[in-house]
């Protein structure tokens, strides 16, 4: 009998070695971004050891990180009522309550997961901090204010470093991030997602090479880790759009850098999903729609796969597929749906509505891909940057008056990129679109059109062509005051810019154009300065045909 006890109490104590073991897998897994192989482990440690609250814990928290909330609040459920570490299940709870903008049951939920905390227990309070920190609407102050608690049990606890590096790095506190990753890494080099984090700090402040550096460290650690390559193929992506003569260069870089994190971490849905992701931000559309039909293969009925689908299908000129996916996408509103959703579907109609050779639009589709539109900036103001380069293509094609609306919506936004190109090419296309054959003058969109000006010269005091444009503006406004003093402002900050501009071609035929404008507001009322005007103009051409023609007019 004693051998007997003896022998169940050394398998029970195996069991226990062997539990802790698979969990720590499952845990390794996890940072490595291995979720598939993780979920496994974990489901298994769940079904031969149903007490175990931490892996069903663990396993909720797999599936809030794949945006699978009914599955993950299943598990929490399930988890808080076993034994053994059931209340880190109030922890994943919690969190669920912060996406839904519940703050007071979130934290009743914490309050239940601490409740039975020892004094040297901290690894509730990291997991606190991370729930604040992956919250739909992060909270950093909340995630610090947690994690100190656990600081101050252990200093020194790694996994409490590297926490508070991502609290710091997320409240925009560089120096403390950097210095919890370092203080996290020393407590334990085997913890190299902490050394691979100095990395992305020197990406977030744009030192691409340093960054670089300090990945390849990291790769001399462990060639293997997965997350190392995505933050590589990112690092690449931002360093490519910094600088536009290496662009396509990085771009490919880091699409083959993401190709390697995708084949150290799985090939799931939704690994699929954050591959399509980083797609769409390189622009890699014929990818994309590859991708997407895979995922179609995976699974059929997932809704995010409409949105791959429409992106791709614009982008590639299939935009009956590309309308069709989009309105099936965003017409139901469980789906999590973004701004660039409403974006590509008023792009589509407008397309859609457009000419064979691009020279004309359907009013009606038009009107029906701005509402769209108007609804992804709506959802986000800087979605705007997308729009200059349609705004500019419609400008180029003489579709001055679509151009113009697309382009007023850009102008909205003074935080955008391309707040003062849109604003010139605004300016331009409401004068050409008023200056077309037969076409009715709008003296509102050409005021609209003169301040759009005079804001251009506040940016940029420089682009001396603006001072030009409103004086054909105040032209048509009949403003002759405005249009003489636009017109002498030009002469002297092209005078001012020296011998050089003078010398330029265009830059004569627009003095020129100045000198005989401002002789034509003096025929009537002083013959003397209209002729000093047209004879500054023969002085730079003696064959232009207007000054001679004034000229004999007033002989």
């Amino acid at each position: 009998m004693n051998k007997f006890k003896i022998f169940s109490l050394v398998l029970l104590a195996s069991a226990s070695i062997s539990n802790a073991q698979d969990l720590n897998q499952a845990i390794k897994a996890i940072d490595a971004e291995q979720y598939e192989s993780a979920k496994s482990t974990l489901k298994s440690i769940v079904q031969t050891k149903p007490d175990d609250g931490k892996a069903t814990f663990l396993l909720g928290n797999i599936y809030l990180i794949q945006n699978s909330k009914d599955s993950a609040n299943i598990y929490f459920q399930k988890g808080i009522t076993r034994s053994a570490g059931g209340n880190f299940n109030y922890i994943g709870l919690g969190q669920v309550n912060l996406d839904k903008g519940d703050t007071a049951g979130a934290q009743a939920n914490f309050d239940l997961a601490t409740k039975k905390m020892r004094r040297k227990d901290l690894e509730e309070y990291v997991y606190i901090g991370r729930a604040y920190m992956n919250a739909e609407k992060p909270d950093y102050k909340n995630a610090l204010l947690v994690l100190n608690k656990a600081k101050l049990v252990n200093p020194m606890d790694a996994q409490v470093l590297l926490a508070l590096g991502d609290a710091f790095y997320g409240d925009k506190n560089q120096n403390d991030a950097y210095k919890s990753y370092r203080d996290a890494f020393q407590a334990d080099n085997t913890l190299i997602r902490a050394k691979m984090q100095l990395g992305v700090l020197l990406k977030g402040a744009k030192s691409y090479d340093e960054a670089l550096k300090a990945y390849k460290e990291v790769l001399t650690l462990n060639p293997n880790y997965g997350p190392v390559y995505r933050e590589l193929a990112e690092t690449y992506y931002k360093w490519g759009r910094n600088k536009p003569s290496k662009s396509v260069e990085y771009m490919q870089t880091a699409i083959s850098y993401y190709e390697k994190y995708l084949s150290l971490t799985d090939y799931s849905l939704n690994s699929r999903m954050r591959h399509a992701d980083f797609l769409i931000l390189v622009k890699d559309y014929k990818a994309l729609e590859a991708e997407a039909q895979k995922m179609t293969e995976l699974d059929k009925v997932n809704p995010r796969i409409y949105r791959y689908l429409g992106y791709s299908a614009y982008e590639n000129g299939n935009i009956d597929v590309a309308i069709k996916s989009l309105e099936t996408f965003t017409s139901n509103p469980v789906n999590k749906i973004i701004a660039k959703d409403y974006l590509y579907l008023g792009l589509a109609k407008i397309k859609k509505g457009t000419s064979a050779d691009g020279l004309s639009i359907d009013p009606a589709a038009f009107s029906l891909g701005l509402t769209d539109i108007e609804k992804s900036i709506e959802m986000e103001p800087l979605a705007v940057e997308d729009l200059n380069e349609v705004g500019v293509m419609l400008f180029n094609k003489k579709l001055y008056h679509e151009a113009a609306a697309v382009l007023e919506l850009g102008i909205a936004s003074t935080d955008s990129k391309n707040f003062l190109d849109d604003n010139v090419y605004y300016g331009l296309a409401i004068y050409y679109a008023n200056i077309q054959k037969d076409v009715v003058i709008n003296l509102v969109d050409l005021q609209k059109a003169d301040t759009t000006f005079v804001n251009v010269l506040i940016a940029s005091p420089t682009y001396i062509d603006a001072y030009i444009y409103r004086a054909r503006i105040n032209a048509l406004l009949e403003n002759k005051v405005v249009m003489q003093k636009c017109y002498e402002d030009f002469v002297a900050k092209a005078t001012e810019k020296g011998p050089d501009e003078l010398a330029k071609t265009l830059t004569k035929k627009k003095i020129i154009e100045a000198f005989n404008n401002i002789a034509t507001i003096y025929l009537a009322t002083d013959k003397v300065k209209a002729k000093e005007y047209l004879n500054k103009s023969l002085a730079i051409d003696p064959t232009d045909k207007r000054a001679l023609e004034l000229l004999a007019y007033l002989k």
